[in-house]
């Protein structure tokens, strides 16, 4: 089973397109949708969500994957389940660089100190991270600086934020999936 959470872009039909891809990886692959307006309300709804489709699936090595906002719960959501997960191009401080988006920014901010603390190194190899050089929203260089004492980093040379095709990384994932 693989649990995607999208982006910001809820609606963008690029969420479609890489579920279907993740498919080639696992056909029980589920959208878990959240409002991306408020935080702590997401993050209460995630978790629950999550847990629910964990124990509903008989999946042993379940994983989350999650796409630019989606990676920052994806992160914390899988390690607070106990299973890896996939961030791609993740937002690391979405109270920063998304405050004329969302409702509550501050509340992004006050999860992350609410959060285990040094809940990475407690995480470190549970996680895969996946970054674009031609992100156009996050600057992946201090992603890449803040996890990869922690978690695994790949590269990819042609894609941008919303990261529309996952073909190249099916691989990477479902080894990352199945170890």
């Amino acid at each position: 089973m693989i649990l995607y959470l999208h982006g910001f872009d809820a609606t963008s039909p690029g969420n479609h397109d890489k579920m279907r891809q993740l498919q080639f990886i696992d056909d029980d692959v589920r959208l878990i949708s959240y409002s991306t307006q408020h935080p702590k309300n997401d993050m209460q709804y995630l978790l629950n969500e999550v847990s629910k489709q964990i124990a509903s699936s008989d999946d042993e090595a379940p994983l989350i994957l999650g796409v630019g906002l989606g990676g920052f719960w994806a992160e914390r959501i899988g390690f607070l389940n106990g299973i890896k997960s996939v961030l791609i191009n993740p937002n690391l401080k979405p109270e920063d660089n998304m405050a004329e988006h969302i409702d509550r920014p501050e509340e992004y901010a006050d999860i992350a100190n609410k959060c285990v603390k040094g809940f990475r190194a407690l995480n470190a190899g549970k996680a895969l991270c996946i970054l674009a050089r031609q992100d156009d929203v996050n600057d992946n260089a201090k992603v890449e600086s803040t996890l990869k004492e922690y978690y695994s980093i790949e590269w990819d040379e042609d894609q941008k934020h919303k990261f529309v095709s996952l073909a190249s990384q099916l691989q990477l994932i479902k080894a990352f999936k199945a170890s």
